[in-house]
C-alpha cells in the first residue's frame, strides 16, 4: 500500500530505495520560497542505523505492515535467547543481535513483544516495567534518604541502574525499561 508524506507518523515503516525503514520523527516544512518538503529521521530496520532524509511534500512510499507478537522468554543459553508462543507453544531461538538492548531486561518466564516488519523479525521490546533483584551494590548507610543521591546497582539480569542510597543487595526493585529508571522498591 502506498502512502504519501502527509500520512507519515512516528513508528510507521516504509520502503525507501528498496530498504525498510521506520520513521523516528518528521517535520513538515513550508518555506516562504519554493515547494514544501518533509524533513525526517528514519532508522534502517536491518542495521539499526539512523539517517536524516528530506523528501518533497506529497512523495509516495510503500508501507510495511508492522506487527507485534507477545511471546514468553524462556532462557538464554549463552548465544541464543529462546522464546515460546503462549498460544501455540512453538519455540524460537533469537540471536543476541536481534534481541539487542532488550536482553538486559529479559527475565525468565516474563512476556516480551517480538516486532515484525511484514514477515521479517526486526526486534524485541521488553515489558515497560520489570521487577528485578539487586545482586550487587554498595551498602547504604544510616541516615541515607531518597533525596540523598544515587549509586549504581547491578540487577539479576546484568543491567546497571542508578538507585537511591538506601537500596541494598537482595532488594527487589521496579524498573522502567524505557529509560533504565528506578521506580520503587517492591
Amino acid at each position: 500500500m502506498a502512502i504519501s508524506t502527509a500520512d507519515f507518523k512516528n513508528g510507521k515503516a516504509i520502503i525507501i530505495d528498496g530498504k525498510p525503514y521506520t520513521i523516528i520523527e518528521f517535520q513538515h516544512v513550508k518555506p516562504g520560497k519554493g515547494g514544501a518538503f518533509v524533513r525526517t529521521k528514519v532508522r534502517d530496520i536491518r542495521t539499526g542505523r539512523v539517517n536524516d532524509l528530506t523528501f518533497r511534500a506529497g512523495e509516495k512510499f510503500d508501507e510495511i505492515r508492522m506487527e507485534t507478537k507477545d511471546m514468553q522468554f524462556l532462557y538464554s543459553d549463552g548465544g541464543d535467547f529462546n522464546f515460546m508462543d503462549t498460544e501455540t507453544y512453538e519455540q524460537i531461538a533469537l540471536t543476541a543481535d536481534i534481541v539487542g538492548e532488550a536482553a538486559k531486561w529479559l527475565k525468565e518466564n516474563e512476556v516480551a513483544s517480538l516486532q515484525y516488519a511484514g514477515e521479517e523479525l526486526i526486534g524485541v521490546e521488553p515489558p515497560m516495567f520489570v521487577e528485578l533483584e539487586v545482586t550487587e551494590t554498595e551498602p547504604g548507610f544510616k541516615g541515607d534518604t531518597v533525596q540523598g543521591g544515587t549509586k549504581p546497582a547491578t540487577m539479576e539480569t546484568g543491567a546497571v541502574v542508578q538507585v537511591p542510597m538506601f537500596v541494598n543487595n537482595g532488594d527487589v526493585l521496579k524498573i522502567d525499561t524505557r529509560d533504565s529508571r528506578y521506580i520503587t522498591r517492591v
